[in-house]
């Protein structure tokens, strides 16, 4: 029945946006914080969940993913290393949230300021262990 189907227009995400033209880092910076607290919602559901397969958590999986991975892509192309830094930091937080620590654990080891690096470790010693 055609009543029933579900046709209303998807909400467009933050990271599906297009950016128009080349960005700065420090634009590139708030973009990635914007995904990151957009996605943040995702990331807590998925946290405590057993089974990430099942169909009410698989699509928060997908979005934070998705998430995730358009922020890494941006991060990658910011050329000041503090800011670059500072992001993959909001990024490595996101994905601690969603409960991924060996995404993190590689996240960190991109991070190359000594006083993010030491400050990370202060808040989530885990990652040290690596």
């Amino acid at each position: 029945m055609q009543w029933f189907k579900n046709d209303a227009p998807k909400e467009k995400e933050i990271w599906d946006e297009p950016i128009e033209g080349p960005i700065g880092d420090i634009q590139a910076a708030h973009k990635i914080r914007e995904i990151c607290r957009s996605a943040a919602s995702s990331a807590e559901k998925i946290s405590g969940a057993a089974d990430r397969s099942h169909a009410k958590i698989k699509s928060e999986v997908e979005r934070y993913e998705r998430a995730a991975k358009v922020a890494m892509e941006i991060a990658m192309k910011i050329s000041d290393g503090l800011l670059r830094d500072t992001a993959v930091r909001q990024i490595l937080e996101l994905c601690l949230q969603a409960n991924h620590t060996t995404t993190a654990q590689t996240l960190f080891r991109a991070i190359q300021s000594k006083s993010i690096s030491d400050d990370v470790l202060k808040q989530h010693p885990i990652l040290g262990t690596a």
